[in-house]
């Protein structure tokens, strides 16, 4: 272990951004432990680095032998060469020795315990340095893409990941592109440690909302809530804690700036900005972004059904149901969508479905009985039998049918 070991360490904690002192430290620590081993406390083992030379340099006490055999002993010839002819057998005198005079499995064995102790500090840094960025935005440039799709990114003081599943589906980015991403995690894996980064978490548009919106930024906007199908469409509900704000327009911006500033970084991906109220109802009428609502009915707080009109339906539902599901997940409510007909069809089942037969008119305890028995118990079996159906059951003809029929249809 010579200088340019220890220059080539140095260089190393340079790039790593690790204190350079601290560095030297340690490598003075793993060298001491290292020997020490093969010493005893009265040989005084000091480890030092000679700044003129770069050198790390032992020195200790050796016991004054006829013949050296072990580490801490000096022949009386080599002890009469280095302090004299008045060294008797027995006496301790100092030595110092470079580190790369020393054998070389003694130096393997001291260079592992640096290499240990320089990823130690590694990852206490990488921690360090995670704990203070976990939960923001860093930026960074794509070194190399993983087998798994996942990108490497260098985002100055390590290296991050970026893994498939945390992309938003159909953006590709190529070796040497930028990219901003939200710090959610760190992983460790075999000594290795790694900052996990993600685009498709709701808080990734938070600090993009903040990062843009100096109003959201110091609270005067509050973000009470993000839902989100990344690439798809973003809900972001919004209470202004200042009434003269009207918190659309400001997230908007002069000429819609600010708002495309943070579409154009989600590539595209719509953003529709919810106005918080405490009335759940005018809530799901903001969440689903429908200019007429016809009516909002929500049953035991936990489901809505929401009327609106015919050429409304495909709006509020959205392309693959994202709108109404974003919604729903906004509110907390299961959300479903009619028209007034579908609506009205619905109670109608659900009343016909909850009645007995002998609710009908012109039921007869006979009639009923005969239904009944063939497994007719309800007003909505009768409706959804076909009037041929119930002329096959024995004693119910032709005009009976007919007649059950008509009054479950009006039921």
């Amino acid at each position: 272990m010579n200088a340019n070991i220890l220059d080539a360490v140095v260089k190393l904690a340079a790039i790593k951004q690790l204190d350079k002192e601290l560095i030297q430290e340690m490598i003075v620590e793993a060298i001491h432990a290292t020997l020490s081993k093969k010493l005893e406390p009265e040989n005084e083992l000091e480890i030092f680095i000679e700044e003129a030379s770069s050198t790390i340099k032992a020195r200790y006490l050796c016991e004054v032998v006829e013949t050296e055999t072990k580490l801490g002993e000096i022949s009386l010839e080599d002890a009469r060469q280095l302090h004299g002819s008045g060294v008797e057998l027995g006496q301790f005198v100092a030595k110092t020795m470079a580190m790369h005079e020393f054998e070389p499995k003694l130096i393997k064995t001291a260079q592992k315990a640096i290499q240990d102790k320089i990823r130690l500090l590694e990852e206490e840094k990488i921690q360090s340095d995670f704990n203070k960025q976990k939960n923001t935005i860093v930026s960074g440039k794509i070194k190399t893409i993983d087998d798994t799709g996942g990108y490497r990114i260098d985002i100055s003081y390590t290296d991050a990941l970026l893994p498939a599943d945390e992309q938003i589906e159909n953006e590709y980015y190529r070796v040497g592109d930028n990219i901003k991403a939200y710090v959610t995690n760190i992983r460790t894996h075999q000594s290795n440690v790694t900052i996990i980064l993600s685009r498709t978490n709701p808080e990734f548009v938070k600090k993009l909302f903040e990062a843009e919106i100096p109003e959201v930024y110091d609270g005067t906007i509050k973000i009470m809530k993000i839902v989100r199908e990344p690439g798809i469409r973003t809900k972001v509900e919004l209470l202004s804690t200042d009434p003269k704000l009207d918190p659309v327009a400001v997230c908007i911006g002069p000429r819609g700036a600010r708002i495309d500033s943070i579409r154009k970084e989600l590539r595209g991906e719509q953003i529709d900005i919810v106005v918080h109220d405490e009335d759940p109802e005018k809530m799901i009428e903001r969440a689903l972004g429908v200019e007429k609502v016809k009516r909002v009915i929500i049953e035991r707080n936990r489901a809505a059904s929401v009327i609106v009109e015919e050429a409304d339906k495909v709006v509020a539902i959205g392309k693959g149901g994202k709108n109404v599901k974003l919604a729903a997940k906004l509110t907390g409510m299961k959300i479903d969508i009619f028209t007034l007909e579908e609506f009205e069809e619905k109670m109608a089942k659900e009343r016909r479905t909850v009645s007995h037969i002998t609710d009908l008119d012109g039921v007869t305890a006979k009639i009923a009985e005969i239904l009944r028995q063939s497994g007719y118990t309800s007003v909505q079996d009768i409706y959804a039998a076909s009037v041929e159906e119930l002329c096959n059951l024995e004693g119910v003809g032709q005009k009976t049918a007919e007649r059950l029929k008509e009054a479950a249809k009006y039921f």
